[in-house]
């Protein structure tokens, strides 16, 4: 009878670790879980972020992101319209590092278009640009050099916004005109209408 007694009370003082134990470590995770800090993903991989105010209430962010390879990956634009509760997003894939983002409405037709500004092969830039309009984002195609401007562009090119207008400029290498030398600079503007960008040279 004092076997069976001290083995009944030796296994009662067991479980009654086992159970102690296992809402220690049920308790020890759950520390653990709520103690972890706020900030866990790597800053590099959201290398470039902008928050555009369209007006009070209204606002664009652009976030860029990817892993490895710093020129190739993704991108965010994303809506926020307090006074609407309207929240979209737009996601798209990138070859180029963000270098900066812009609003504008170039056409002045009350619609915003994003240009999203991005680095290729370390000095030649280009830019996406969307417009926001009926409640989605619509791709506008940005237009590349032609070939007479491709033969005198070496890179180093730069976005200027100058009085409501867009242009961009760059050094001039190999000219071709004797009018011109390198160094010069050659200046595009842009002008946008029925969501189709239309260019002319500027002469200084």
């Amino acid at each position: 009878m004092k076997l069976i007694k001290y083995l009944s009370t030796t296994l009662a003082i067991g479980f009654a670790a086992i159970a102690i134990t296992s809402c220690s470590d049920g308790t020890k995770e759950k520390l653990n879980a709520s103690m972890l800090p706020a900030e866990t993903v790597k800053k590099d991989q959201f290398s470039f972020y902008k928050d555009i105010q369209i007006r009070p209430g209204i606002n664009f962010e652009v976030v860029s992101w990817g892993k490895g390879v710093d020129s190739v990956g993704g991108y965010l634009v994303l809506l926020s319209d307090s006074l609407r509760n309207n929240y979209k997003s737009l996601s798209n894939e990138r070859k180029g590092i963000i270098t900066d983002a812009w609003n504008m409405d170039l056409d002045n037709d009350g619609n915003p278009e994003i240009y999203i500004q991005l680095l290729n092969n370390k000095n030649v830039s280009d830019l996406n640009v969307f417009e926001y309009s009926g409640g989605s984002f619509n791709k506008i195609t940005f237009p590349g050099l032609n070939s007479n401007m491709k033969k005198i562009y070496g890179g180093n090119d730069k976005y200027v916004i100058k009085e409501g207008d867009l242009y961009r400029t760059f050094p001039i290498v190999n000219p071709r005109d004797t009018t011109e030398k390198a160094g010069d600079i050659k200046r595009i503007k842009y002008s946008l209408s029925g969501n189709s960008f239309s260019t002319s040279v500027v002469k200084e």
